[in-house]
């Protein structure tokens, strides 16, 4: 993949609104591509290529956003891997650009968990946004096992036996992810969060209170993928694609290891050897951050410090804003919104642009490494991005 290094580029970010909007997920993800399109300085009338995910229940999701485009696509196509998905996205992309089946290709997300969640208390109590005919048929509610979040909790149990891990460790990560979204003047999050405030809060998952876990949000974004030769004519400064990769645990989340180690492993080592650079080189990470401890995993899968060693790492301080790796500089999916991972590509490559004034910018950015997760705890993505 290395000839793929440097030569396509994301020409152009957009976020929709985000938090408690109100607005379907197809409704979002137009308003962000056509931010999008407009940071790039484009149209819909430039773009070739849609690649997409949405809600699991909508079918042909890339063709009904197209149509809402008004546009035909010379390649275009919905994604199935959770939130490893809108990396997943970007590679496609370039892997369409290169193969000359499109020029300009559109990647986005949306969703709308909040308002669906909200439409009534059923719902509200579920909090499920997995269609009921795609659920596991055994071992489920009844038995507290439900979503997401009680499968992330049996691996943030692990860690804890297997290092030493304490809810305490987790909540240096929560607490640096909030203190950049107040920061950010789209985030979701306003209220500051303190140590006592995230032990305080309500228990949802052992060993997961409310502050562990990423928001219910409506919200959506997009970014725009071109040639690097064509970027450099367009509006905003280029974003450079340097590496990315995938990896897998389709065994399963509860299989050998996949608890400790997750896909970041190793789509991270070959993502780094694509884009000829390692851990050391990053200078801010955007993690997927469904849960505190998937970010503590990801940081050690990526060899930003050892396995095991991640509690000491966040403890450091390392993720804030002046630390040795900021991490999540908009606020991440605990504290700015849970947009499945695209909301991380859009602030990566906005890092990487400079766009945003002191409070805000990570000094010096020219590396920024992104991550996705998801499909069932076991699909990972990696993305690397530097500043052209």
């Amino acid at each position: 993949m290395h000839h793929l290094r440097d030569k396509y580029a994301i020409a152009g970010t957009g976020k929709s609104r985000l938090g408690q909007v109100g607005l379907n997920s197809l409704a979002l993800l137009e308003e962000a591509i056509h931010n999008a399109l407009d940071d790039a300085g484009l149209t819909a009338r430039d773009v070739d290529g849609l690649v997409v995910r949405g809600p699991d229940d909508v079918y042909s999701h890339h063709q009904v956003i197209a149509q809402r485009l008004g546009m035909d696509m010379n390649f275009s196509t919905s994604l199935d891997n959770g939130g490893a998905s809108q990396i997943l996205s970007v590679i496609l992309a370039v892997m369409a650009i290169d193969a000359g089946l499109a020029t300009t290709v559109v990647c986005g997300y949306g969703r709308d968990s909040w308002t669906r969640t909200h439409s009534n208390e059923t719902s509200r109590m579920q909090g499920n946004l997995v269609p009921s005919s795609q659920r596991p048929r055994e071992h489920g509610p009844e038995f507290g096992h439900f979503g997401a979040v009680s499968h992330h909790a049996f691996g943030a149990r692990r860690h804890m036996f297997e290092y030493g891990t304490t809810r305490e460790d987790f909540a240096h990560i929560a607490m640096a992810f909030r203190e950049h979204a107040l920061r950010n003047p789209e985030a979701q999050m306003k209220k500051p969060l303190s140590f006592e405030d995230y032990m305080n809060g309500r228990l949802i998952v052992d060993p997961f209170g409310l502050y562990d876990c990423s928001l219910n949000s409506d919200g959506a974004g997009a970014v725009v993928v071109t040639s690097a030769a064509r970027a450099k004519d367009l509006k905003q400064k280029p974003v450079l694609i340097k590496g990315f990769a995938t990896h897998n645990n389709t065994k399963g989340f509860i299989a050998e290891d996949h608890m400790l180690v997750t896909g970041a492993k190793k789509s991270g080592e070959r993502a780094y050897a694509m884009a000829g650079l390692g851990p050391k080189d990053i200078n801010t990470a955007q993690i997927y951050d469904c849960f505190t401890y998937m970010v503590m995993a990801q940081l050690e899968d990526y060899g930003f410090c050892k396995k095991g060693e991640g509690a000491a790492f966040v403890r450091s301080g390392a993720l804030r804003l002046n630390g040795s790796l900021p991490t999540n500089t908009s606020g991440g999916q605990l504290s700015e919104a849970h947009v499945e991972g695209m909301l991380q590509i859009v602030e990566g490559a906005r890092q990487l642009q400079g766009i945003y004034d002191a409070t805000r910018q990570v000094p010096n950015a020219e590396v920024a490494l992104v991550s996705g997760h998801g499909g069932n705890q076991v699909c990972h993505s990696t993305l690397i991005l530097g500043r052209a």
